[in-house]
């Protein structure tokens, strides 16, 4: 199977792939406050996040790219969405195009439908800073993901099976380039000690990409001939994940992605530690099945109920929403505890 089959192949299984929503979410309740003293009006979802400006916290996630015209077209009207709702953008991995130029026009859309807004590269730990900058070129990127996704891998028939120097190759990226560079994970979390590997060699974005989302392991079990099954429940729930990353260091900017599908849950994903979320597998159904117009209107809900949850906490900005206080509970409260996270806490802290 061709490289481009191989990534419509991950669309289609994407589309049809169950999301099993993480109790992490649930296990987080915001205190309530009788006194915000706020109006809608005075909240801004404005934020910066590792040197990079957001008009909001919500970004489109890598989905797609490299797989001719049907990639293309996703890819088009995704930045088409982005330009329109103000939302930074990343692209699927561009590895499909440094290896085969004739797939490159299928990223070059995004930048050329989006010439001013922020545009994020998207390469796997197995690329050099050669391949990395050759991305950033390839669409004037102001930042690049490096997505880690060794389940996914191991699991695809055709997938990677050694893993070794990862973490040098990410280091040299991080040295030769001059953008910023987010590290991500694809469906199955980050804990504590891969967060401190990756600002051990100068990383200062990451993407914690839990679990709870799309599952890269079932879609990859599905194109095997026996099943590794054991993959499919593989993988650190997205807000434990956060919680993880945030007790690392104050000086760390994280992104949250896995599993979001409201406002709700993405004013819970801020509130524990993220500075923005991203979103992909839940826009990309939209964007298929109902259209741009659809998805832009989706996007106004989020911001909505948004704001109107920082409202009701008092929380001016996503510097405020951090300092929320919250109730930790479930299994989300027995792991940070067993991981000597001390969730006391986040229950005593205050806006104010």
């Amino acid at each position: 199977m061709s490289r481009s089959e191989r990534k419509w192949d991950h669309i289609r299984f994407a589309l049809e792939n169950r999301r099993n929503r993480s109790s992490a979410f649930d296990d987080i309740k915001f205190i309530h406050q009788g006194l915000p003293n706020i109006g809608v009006s005075d909240v801004g979802l404005d934020h910066e996040i590792g040197g990079l400006y957001l008009s909001s916290p919500i970004f489109i996630n890598a989905m797609t790219g490299g797989g001719g015209d049907k990639t293309y077209r996703i890819n088009k009207e995704l930045a088409v969405v982005a330009k329109n709702t103000g939302l930074t953008m990343a692209v699927g991995s561009q590895m499909a195009a440094l290896k085969d130029s004739s797939q490159k026009y299928t990223y070059e859309v995004v930048r050329k439908e989006n010439p001013s807004g922020v545009i994020i590269a998207n390469l796997g730990s197995e690329a050099s800073a050669e391949d990395a900058k050759g991305a950033i070129e390839m669409i004037d990127a102001d930042a690049l993901q490096i997505h880690l996704n060794v389940i996914q891998e191991l699991t695809m028939p055709e997938g990677d099976r050694d893993f070794t120097g990862a973490l040098k190759r990410i280091e040299s990226i991080v040295k030769e380039t001059n953008v910023p560079v987010i590290v991500k994970e694809v469906g199955f979390g980050m804990g504590k000690d891969t967060v401190k590997d990756l600002l051990s060699i100068g990383v200062q974005i990451i993407d914690v990409g839990g679990s709870g989302g799309t599952n890269f392991a079932e879609i990859e079990n599905k194109r095997r001939d026996k099943s590794l099954s054991f993959f499919n429940q593989w993988g650190i729930p997205t807000g434990i994940s956060i919680f993880e990353a945030s007790s690392v260091s104050k000086n760390l900017s994280i992104i949250g992605s896995g599993g979001f599908m409201s406002g709700h849950d993405i004013a819970k994903g801020l509130a524990i530690g993220a500075n923005a979320i991203g979103m992909a597998g839940y826009f990309l159904q939209i964007l298929i099945n109902e259209g741009i117009e659809v998805l832009q209107k989706e996007i106004e809900v989020l911001h909505d109920e948004l704001m109107m949850i920082m409202t009701a906490l008092g929380a001016k900005t996503i510097s405020d929403l951090k300092k929320a206080p919250l109730i930790i509970s479930g299994e989300t409260y027995h792991w940070l505890n067993q991981r000597g996270i001390d969730t006391k806490l986040f229950a005593q802290r205050s806006i104010k």
